[in-house]
């Protein structure tokens, strides 16, 4: 039992120096990576840029203890950082004492929610984020976040939250731009392009390794802030105007006990349970990825109660919502990390630049990490998985560009619910009105095809429908219709054979409308047969009347009913 909620225990046991020397190096490269970032998606946030380092740290050692994949790296991602100073405006003024109690309250919902729904093994709930609702919502995310970045590499103060306001606030304003910020943020949004786009080859024209070009290209987030900031402290570039991150407090985070206000912990009670989704689907999207590569497998509700945790360590520790960051967690695992272990060694190194190195960063440039930002979210914005749900599928696309619209324009939680509520609307639509198809037998066979795209044998006293879909409330009227509809067009008919090889579940609505059917169909002097009905599905038959009042049989194979019906009766 221990084991089950302390995944730590099934690994620590085996732990050796290689593994130790492997965990010990993901950790120091993770640490140099991922501090740009933290800083980054705190101010995106509208937090104090410190919180994304606090926010790095106890909650790492929490996940090291209870998380089960190996490669996972938590913390301050920027979807999350999007969702939290949404939330968060809609209850305090960003730079406020109350504006950062609430992130704390934030969190420390989105632990209980997700701990919560790990004790109630709720990991199922993420099914109900569909792919293109997924794909929709992190696509208008970013560019939400690019457009919230916009200001800040122009050097324009912009008031406006909302996208459009924001967008026409930032042309208006166009003019008055800040010329040292527009080169220190346009040219770190070049070099970081380039260096994605190309770093790579041309590092490996150069003769380096392939580890070691990927890792300097990942790298160079970390020489942009370097040079960056020491270009702005020897030109002395903040007393012309360039906006720096100040003054970071040095040391490690206070422990913090969040606020019990009624109605902060009232507003902010959706938004958390959207974050603690979000956040899990993303986390355990990565994870079971990673995780498939090396054949370990993760558990989901186990992961709910570890990014519980995690939030829990974050609210406790001057922190804000955190969960398993796509970009950490491919440079952990592209390090070479075997076991949770590497998180926690990250957490030391950051926990060293809090402690030593905090004064150095006085000076970097917040259009640095505005660049940093976009440049990261770039591959938020999904377009060819937009085309290809297009060709696919107009209804689930129809999904996708409703969450899209909703979160440019209503804003994150509308994006959201709005897609999940269009998307199950969808899904009761189609299963309301379930494919079925009159087949017949392909001549000389045993098997059966529908009549209208197959050369078929057919008996017209005997009709054979097959049904695509489980019979619940919301379909169990239609196919009533379906089957007088039939009877009626056939006066020469006297069995009726429902094929159930797809049927998964028949509910107490559609066991109704069967035991109507059986009894219209009997008034007309027509046969209700069953074939092909699966195991659990015959269990939950079997405990009603139905079989015993049914006029028919249950045959095993669709070739059963056949073999035995298709001779008209003498």
């Amino acid at each position: 039992m221990l084991r089950r909620y302390l995944p730590v225990l099934t690994w620590l046991p085996h732990y050796n120096r290689r593994l130790g020397g492997a965990d010990l190096l993901a950790g120091l490269i993770v640490t140099v990576m991922v501090i740009p970032q933290s800083l980054a998606y705190a101010v995106l946030a509208g937090l104090p840029a410190v919180v994304g380092l606090y926010a790095s740290l106890l909650p790492s050692l929490a996940y090291t203890l209870l998380g089960t994949s190996r490669t996972l790296a938590v913390g301050p991602v920027a979807i999350i950082a999007l969702m939290t100073g949404a939330a968060l405006s809609g209850v305090a003024a960003p730079g406020t004492p109350e504006y950062v109690e609430a992130a704390l309250i934030l969190s420390l919902l989105s632990g209980l929610i997700l701990v919560a729904m790990g004790l109630l093994r709720m990991g199922f709930v993420a099914n109900f984020l569909s792919h293109p609702v997924i794909g929709g919502f992190l696509s208008a995310a970013g560019i939400l976040i690019a457009a919230s970045q916009a200001g800040y590499l122009l050097g324009i103060e912009l008031a406006a939250r909302d996208l459009l306001p924001r967008v026409v606030e930032l042309v208006r304003e166009l003019p008055g731009l800040h010329l040292p910020t527009l080169v220190i943020g346009a040219g770190t949004l070049i070099f970081l392009l380039w260096l994605r786009q190309y770093g790579r080859s041309s590092l490996r024209r150069l003769g380096l390794p392939r580890s070691l070009a990927d890792l300097l290209t990942r790298a160079g987030p970390v020489l942009a802030v370097a040079v960056t900031t020491l270009a702005t402290w020897h030109w002395g570039l903040e007393q012309r105007g360039v906006a720096v991150i100040g003054d970071i407090p040095q040391g490690l985070p206070p422990l913090t006990l969040p606020g019990f206000d009624a109605a902060t912990w009232q507003a902010l009670l959706v938004p958390a349970l959207l974050i603690s989704i979000v956040g899990f689907v993303e986390s355990v999207s990565m994870g079971q990825m990673l995780a498939a590569r090396r054949r370990e497998r993760i558990s989901p509700n186990q992961e709910l109660l570890a990014l519980g945790g995690t939030n829990l360590a974050a609210a406790f520790t001057a922190g804000m919502p955190v969960s398993g960051g796509l970009t950490r967690t491919v440079i952990n695992y592209d390090a070479g990390a075997q076991t949770p272990l590497a998180g926690m060694f990250a957490m030391l190194g950051i926990g060293a630049v809090t402690l030593f190195l905090t004064p150095a960063l006085h000076h970097l440039p917040i259009a640095t990490l505005a660049a940093t930002i976009t440049v990261s979210i770039i591959t938020l914005v999904d377009v060819s998985m937009i085309r290809q749900t297009w060709r696919y599928s107009r209804s689930d696309f129809s999904a996708m560009a409703a969450t899209i619209l909703l979160t440019l324009v209503e804003g994150v939680e509308a994006g959201i619910l709005g897609g999940v509520g269009l998307s199950i609307a969808l899904f009761l639509y189609r299963t309301s009105r379930p494919h079925s198809a009159l087949v017949g037998r392909i001549a000389g066979t045993e098997h059966f095809r529908n009549v209208e795209r197959h050369d078929t044998e057919t008996a017209s006293h005997l009709a054979l429908l097959r049904i695509d879909e489980s019979l619940y409330f919301a379909n169990a009227r239609y196919l009533e219709d379906t089957v007088y509809d039939l009877v009626a067009t056939r006066p020469e008919l006297e069995h009726v054979v429902l094929i159930c090889s797809a049927v998964n579940l028949i509910d107490a609505s559609a066991l109704e409308s069967l035991d109507a059917i059986n009894a219209r169909l009997k008034d007309s002097r027509v046969t209700l047969h069953l074939a092909e009905v699966k195991g659990p599905v015959m269990d939950q038959l079997k405990r009603s009347d139905f079989l015993d009042d049914m006029t028919g049989r249950v045959f095993l194979s669709s070739y059963a009913a056949w073999r035995e019906l298709s001779r008209p009766s003498e």
